[in-house]
């Protein structure tokens, strides 16, 4: 057992876990061109799950990710192409880098994550953090 600080609640006893990257995968900019109530509602919802994960310990930090700039650097010779992303079919709308027991763990953290209630063909790439000696 050890002990993880998390400002937002008293010292508490988890078993060691794991880390985990989940990437928020949607067309476009899923939230583009909705009724703004619509978007104010999915945003209280985003609000409460990302709650719940640091009241359980377990979130790391999230972010949603800018649509409108950016660059991918591919290539030898680190050639990019430039944003923005949201004309794209598929972008990374944004992550959470969390604490699960194991990949089935991360997985269901990902199966409640609000976007599935927005977008039908939102995806999450949940992806188990690698920890090589000397770099992290």
């Amino acid at each position: 057992m050890v002990f993880i600080p998390n400002p937002f609640i008293k010292r508490q006893k988890i078993k060691k876990m794991k880390e985990f990257m989940l990437f928020i995968r949607t067309q476009g900019d899923h939230l583009a061109g909705m009724d703004p109530a619509i978007v104010q509602d999915h945003v209280q919802k985003v609000s409460k799950y990302i709650e719940g994960l640091i009241k359980e310990g377990r979130l790391k930090s999230a972010q949603p990710l800018e649509m409108t700039e950016g660059v991918i650097v591919s290539g030898k010779k680190g050639a990019f192409k430039d944003g923005p992303f949201n004309e794209t079919k598929e972008v990374i709308a944004g992550y959470f880098h969390l604490l699960a027991n194991n990949l089935d763990d991360a997985i269901s953290i990902a199966k409640n994550n609000p976007v599935f209630e927005l977008a039908d063909d939102s995806r999450i790439e949940v992806r188990p953090i690698r920890h090589i000696e000397g770099i992290n």
